[in-house]
């Protein structure tokens, strides 16, 4: 989470230096700003697996028999959970701000599920509202999916770029990054959500199965599990 943190401080002094000498904001602006952030994640996810690959050699030296405790697998999955959970929670603080008030959703007729199954913005006070009514954040629901398949994606980037990087296999490092920037890209489709949010679900589950691949599971295995064998 820490290099994650550093990849955004980065980022952010980035899109400001950047809005300073261009004195615009546009999309093109924006469009640059997220590819940037997008690279700048994986660099820190590759000092993060550099690290970790340091740590992971202390180890094995410091242990009795010169393994060590902790597999590479086992911190990628640490490392990718762990990108994932803060990812999402910068992806969805702005609508817990909203749901802490003011005003009470539903008190003028509007839906009181609205963080559950809104699909537009809403406004406080102006264009015929109520102060109070509503909130003015972004979709909720869609809102919590996009924010899963994050969590989720970065796990499994994190366990294929492990991977990836210790057999030095440069194809899986390109993979990793072109599906980071091309979820990051279907983003700005929103809020039309048919065009994102359904794109982005099933590269999380091609993602998950490659990821899963790469851990060494298999259909027999999952056919273990089940059976409780």
């Amino acid at each position: 989470a820490f290099f994650w943190l550093l990849s955004l401080l980065a980022a952010s002094l980035l899109w400001f230096v950047s809005v300073q000498l261009s004195g615009r904001q546009d999309a093109a602006l924006l469009l640059l700003g997220a590819a940037a952030a997008v690279l700048l994640q994986e660099l820190c996810r590759f000092a993060c697996f550099k690290l970790l690959k340091k740590a992971d050699e202390g180890l094995a030296t410091l242990s009795e028999d010169g393994r060590s405790p902790i597999s590479l697998r086992q911190m990628a999955y640490v490392s990718g959970l762990s990108f994932g959970i803060i990812s999402g929670v910068f992806s969805v603080i702005n609508i817990l701000a909203d749901s802490a008030g003011p005003g009470t959703v539903g008190i003028h007729g509007d839906s009181p599920y609205y963080f559950i199954t809104s699909g537009e913005p809403r406004g406080r006070g102006g264009g015929g509202q109520e102060e109070g009514c509503g909130s003015e954040g972004p979709v909720s629901l869609p809102t919590a999916f996009l924010t899963m398949a994050l969590v989720l994606l970065h796990t499994f980037w994190g366990v294929i770029f492990f991977d990836a990087c210790e057999r030095r296999r440069a194809g899986g490092l390109g993979l990793v990054v072109g599906g980071h920037l091309l979820v990051s890209g279907l983003t700005f489709l929103n809020p039309w959500y048919e065009a994102s949010l359904g794109p982005i679900l099933i590269l999380t589950l091609c993602t998950g199965l490659w990821a899963f691949s790469t851990a060494g599971g298999s259909f027999h295995n999952v056919l273990k599990c089940l059976s409780c064998k």
